[in-house]
């Protein structure tokens, strides 16, 4: 074992992975590198001579231009042309297909961005045997933020369904928790439906939980269905816009053929499943979609709407270890809690 170095990793402070777009372009026998030739297009881009592009990849003058030479071969076109009093500059054919590799790059940025943190945090642990912070943006279930406390090393963000999971698919969070109704994620459409094997995601479906109307305790307004939320003197609370559970009862609506203008208090928003039930609690609401749990907590009466899957789905380059002891926790409690029940499915 070389102990200098395992000292140099072990006290690193510092782990940084850039990933960008690769690849080659091959016609007939002759290839050149895409990576290449962005190197090639950004330098004469920026500096307007074939000097910059020289000085980026530390050549003479004169390899540089054999270089430039080599890939116009290879491409069959010239790549730059040189004018007089302006230097060098791309050609249409080479402009052309640099804005190509530009609008692929940007195309894949936000994929980019999310496997970099996975292989940032990967390297880290690999050379200082430290995992370092797991950031989840995930919207807000009792049994999850319990379950949190007891594993640690997790910073939370609680926010909607949606705005978790495009977080996790803009590279923001390592991870997302979310959850979409009856429906799984493939029916749910964007953005839920974009966390798949093919794009690189693994999704674990963390527990079942059932959701229904939390209700003033004793029921005193009688209320039985959707309907009985549009009866004068009754009031609710609602979840924000883009939460799992502000879409459920918008499809519920729906389905029952009532326009949300019904509802009185429907433009009124709570964050969490805890904050509804304690606005209703308090004695400012009469009604609201939530978790059966947020109920019992605070001694709500509850109605029964359906239960749904809460998942939790990260980046397949993150090392297992990431998150395996947070799924076994969530999986582990689920199986005693009243308002949840345990799934069996593994990652996919």
């Amino acid at each position: 074992m070389n102990d200098s170095f395992d000292a140099i990793n072990m006290n690193s402070t510092s782990v940084e992975v850039a990933l960008g777009l690769g690849g080659t372009i091959r016609l007939g026998t002759s290839g050149v590198a895409v990576s290449d030739l962005m190197v090639v297009f950004e330098a004469i881009t920026r500096t307007g001579s074939v000097q910059g592009f020289a000085d980026a990849l530390g050549l003479s003058y004169r390899a540089a231009w054999a270089r430039l030479q080599v890939y116009e071969t290879a491409l069959g076109r010239p790549l730059v042309h040189k004018t007089r009093g302006h230097g060098t500059a791309l050609t249409p054919f080479g402009a052309s297909l640099a804005e190509a590799f530009a609008a692929a790059a940007a195309g894949l940025e936000a994929g980019l961005g999310r496997e970099t943190r996975a292989v940032e945090r990967r390297l880290r642990e690999l050379l200082t045997g430290r995992t370092g912070v797991l950031n989840l943006a995930a919207s807000h279930d009792p049994l999850l933020v319990d379950v949190l406390a007891e594993v640690g090393g997790v910073e939370l963000t609680v926010t909607g369904s949606r705005a978790a999971v495009e977080r996790l698919l803009e590279g923001g969070v390592d991870a997302a928790g979310f959850h979409c109704g009856a429906r799984g994620p493939a029916a749910a459409g964007p953005p839920f439906s974009s966390i798949d094997p093919a794009a690189g995601l693994a999704l674990y479906p963390l527990f079942e939980r059932e959701q229904g109307l939390l209700l003033a305790p004793g029921n005193p307004h009688g209320i039985r269905s959707l309907n009985d939320l549009t009866v004068e003197g009754v009031r609710y609370v609602n979840r924000q816009k883009g939460s799992g559970t502000r879409d459920w009862f918008d499809r519920m609506l729906a389905e029952a053929d009532l326009p949300s203008s019904a509802i009185h208090g429907y433009a009124i928003e709570e964050f969490t499943h805890q904050a509804v039930a304690a606005v209703i609690a308090c004695g400012a609401a009469d009604a609201g979609l939530g978790a059966r749990a947020a109920a019992e907590r605070l001694g709500l009466d509850f109605l029964p709407v359906g239960w749904e899957t809460y998942y939790l789905a990260a980046s397949r380059s993150l090392a297992a270890s990431a998150i395996d002891e947070l799924v076994a926790a969530a999986r582990a409690r689920a199986g005693g809690l009243s308002g949840y029940r345990p799934v069996a499915s593994e990652a996919k």
